[in-house]
């Protein structure tokens, strides 16, 4: 690994101007870092988090060339391979992307990139404007309904449960205590 998080979020900045976009990458970024953790890759966990963070570095300038041009802008700063391998996975089938998301890291990244939008979104609709009580049933209501957060690929999240073997639930549960954890942390 050749950048440190601040550096990553630097880079990310640089790229990305929207709020929205920058919050997203944080909490993919958490996200990432706690799932290295309750995985066993807790000495890996920084390296994960950069991931989160840049993954859609790409996606506000250039929208049609996401998870490719990433990779062009990132060789130009000389970043780690394994980090523009892993950043261009998550767009693995459904952009120009060809990396296919072999680590499980990647294959995290891959689940849990549209999934944490989709809670967020939920979390948003509900009275706490809060995940801290959203329960995996209220998810899996609002996962069923396409219309809800109709830009969460469901396709991609059930995908990405299956690439890691886990049942739909299991991940729906998983990612909301990360994004609980990470709630609280901002609160700080």
């Amino acid at each position: 690994m050749n950048i440190t998080k601040e550096e990553a979020w630097s880079l990310l900045k640089e790229y990305n101007k929207e709020e929205f976009h920058l919050k997203h990458a944080d909490t993919v970024s958490f996200v990432m870092e706690y799932f290295a953790k309750q995985l066993g890759y807790e000495d890996e966990a920084e390296f994960w988090s950069i991931v989160g963070l840049l993954h859609d570095l790409d996606f506000e300038l250039y929208p049609e060339e996401h998870c490719v041009k990433v990779q062009e802008i990132l060789k130009e700063k000389g970043i780690d391979e394994r980090i523009i391998n892993a950043v261009a996975s998550h767009g693995y089938g459904m952009t120009g992307a060809t990396q296919k998301p072999e680590h499980e890291m990647e294959k995290v990244l891959f689940a849990t990139d549209e999934l944490t939008g989709l809670i967020g979104a939920v979390a948003l609709m509900r009275p706490s404007k809060s995940v801290s009580d959203l329960e995996v049933k209220s998810l899996k209501k609002k996962f069923k309904t396409p219309s809800f957060a109709a830009g969460c690929s469901r396709e991609a999240i059930q995908k990405g449960a299956d690439m890691l073997g886990w049942e739909l639930d299991d991940l729906f549960q998983r990612t909301i205590l990360a994004m609980r954890e990470y709630e609280n942390s901002t609160k700080n």
